[in-house]
């Protein structure tokens, strides 16, 4: 007997051993694509600004921060992140209580639609405020009024951007919260804001810091929207560190920009994992089918109007204009025009970005969904060890590192062999992907996470090795889940600028790269081909979208 269980023990060792071993396999590749293709850039850029002669100079962190005007960046990305946040919460929480509560027709197709601006490239967000409020625009034509190179049109574009985050993180949690909660209170006499202030908002709390700082995050690191609409007057961490590296060419104040960004996005997103721990760990949710009714009363009613009013003049307005404007009062002509080589802007006819924008979305796809998936497959057991969780934690930091500094770093540090890739087309995709990896993993994970290890262990208690059990019980319950998130990855790909600004060639550009350039140009046929070309990527977002929304398999509104 002791014999028995001294076999069965050891030979339980050996299957966590293997199990150890099998993980940090997995893990292996994507640590090796981040430590070449994330660390090793953002280093030798920051490397290239700080070292003088073989010596490091930190004592320039304290003579850029000394310098007004990079005070004053700092001060005025800080300041509009505040202040954005703030507006977008008063904005989309009764929108967050509509889709939380109310049960309304068209309601799913709604919840689409608002979450289309969260998927746009910004290029195509400040493009279609700039349609709207700058000159030539909807507002200048009917009032004279222009917003354009002022911070209320910087505001509005992150209100118009960030809506969706807040709308689908408090709502989907809202909607999972027990409303007889708050009708006991009621019934207790208790006032209806008093119940609210009292039992709702508390649960409510987690998520709506989450919200709140997922959309500091996203406003703290703008670029197209600033770059767009702030013109010379308005500049972020993020313009900045653009405008040092490719116009002045001081990499040293680049480099200090670059660190002190780094350091405030680490702060943030721990900030925000701890948020996401409280509200997974504090809260009894309920099934969202049964909390949903439809509206009583002339308050909801008039409540429904309200939020219905608010997207249809912040969500679809600018994006009507947009479209209209890219059509213009000649027809089509701006969309033709698309076709023509006129030596101008590009070496190629314009409409061949979109050819490059898709190619290099799929292959970036591909790379982030097989990069992304070994590292949620690593990281689904609970009990992994301290390196895989700080790996975890380091998957979220190029969300928010500076892309402009990932792309120039690019540049510099993928110049050699057996990594001069600076001709290559590989370049863009790698680039696009570090962005898609963190929305893989994220929306992977909680999936893998979810599946009963009892099955995996029978599975392998049969003798099935580790990739027939991924292969035949993981695989199976997650293909949704992976779709979604090749899409996800598919969508944030095609939209990316900051990087991809520095490294796609001329003869190549995206679509993203090819507006920016035609906006920066004047006359009115590349102002009307920049506008043809956001209607064209916005409508392929949408359509991803829509894909995306269709393929749901839970309805707690993360993203």
């Amino acid at each position: 007997m002791d014999l028995a269980r001294t076999e069965v023990t050891e030979a339980a060792v050996r299957k966590d051993r293997r199990g150890s071993a099998a993980r940090l396999g997995l893990i292996a590749v994507p640590v090796a694509f981040f430590a070449v293709f994330f660390a090793y850039p953002v280093a030798a850029i920051v490397a290239r600004g700080l070292k003088v002669d073989g010596v490091w100079r930190f004592g320039r962190v304290v003579e850029v921060l000394a310098q007004s005007d990079v005070r004053h960046v700092l001060w005025f990305t800080t300041w509009q992140a505040v202040v954005s946040t703030a507006l977008t919460l008063l904005v989309a929480l009764p929108g967050a209580y509509v889709f939380a509560r109310f049960d309304f027709p068209g309601k799913q197709v709604l919840r689409a639609v608002v979450t289309v601006p969260f998927v746009l490239p910004t290029v195509v967000v400040g493009t279609a405020f700039l349609a709207l409020v700058g000159r030539g625009g909807l507002l200048d034509e009917l009032w004279g009024v222009r917003l354009d190179t002022t911070v209320w049109a910087i505001l509005l574009a992150h209100v118009f951007f960030n809506y969706a985050v807040v709308v689908r993180t408090v709502g989907g949690l809202w909607a999972q919260l027990d409303p007889r909660q708050e009708e006991a209170a009621r019934m207790l006499g208790a006032s209806p804001l008093r119940a609210w202030r009292q039992v709702t908002l508390p649960a409510l709390a987690p998520a709506v810091a989450a919200a709140a700082l997922m959309v500091f995050l996203f406003t703290f690191t703008s670029f197209g929207v600033v770059q767009i609409l702030g013109g010379p007057t308005f500049s972020t961490l993020e313009v900045e560190i653009y405008r040092q590296t490719s116009e002045i060419f001081d990499l040293s104040t680049a480099a200090v920009l670059t660190l002190i960004q780094f350091v405030a996005v680490g702060a943030i997103l721990a900030l925000h994992a701890w948020t996401v721990r409280r509200r997974e760990t504090a809260l009894r949710l309920v099934d969202p089918a049964g909390t949903a009714r439809r509206p009583r009363g002339a308050g909801q009613w008039a409540l429904l109007g309200g939020v219905l009013g608010t997207v249809v003049v912040l969500l679809l307005l600018p994006l009507a204009v947009l479209v209209q404007r890219s059509v213009g009062a000649s027809g089509f002509g701006y969309y033709r025009a698309l076709t023509r080589d006129d030596g101008g802007v590009f070496l190629v006819a314009p409409i061949e970005a979109i050819g490059n924008s898709l190619s290099y979305a799929v292959a970036a796809t591909l790379i982030a969904v097989v990069i992304g998936g070994l590292a949620a497959v690593a990281l689904t057991r609970r009990d992994a060890g301290r390196f895989v969780r700080g790996f975890d934690a380091l998957l979220m930091l190029p969300l928010g590192v500076s892309a402009v500094t990932v792309g120039f770093g690019f540049l510099i540090a993928l110049d050699e062999p057996p990594l001069d890739l600076r001709s290559s087309w590989l370049l863009v995709p790698l680039a696009q992907a570090l962005v898609g990896v963190p929305f893989v993993v994220r929306t992977m994970l909680p999936v893998l996470r979810a599946v009963d290890v009892r099955l995996r262990e029978a599975a392998s208690v049969l003798g099935a090795s580790p990739w027939r059990v991924w292969r035949e019980v993981d695989l199976p319950m997650v293909r949704r889940a992976l779709l979604i998130a090749a899409g996800f990855a598919f969508a944030v790909s095609l939209g990316e600028f900051g990087a991809t600004v520095f490294i796609a060639r001329p003869d190549n550009p995206t679509l993203p790269v090819a507006v920016a350039r035609l906006l920066g140009r004047p006359g009115e046929l590349n102002y009307g081909q920049a506008m043809a070309l956001s209607t064209i990527l916005m409508v392929v977002c949408a359509v991803a979208l829509l894909v995306l929304e269709r393929l749901r398999t839970d309805r707690s509104g993360e993203f």
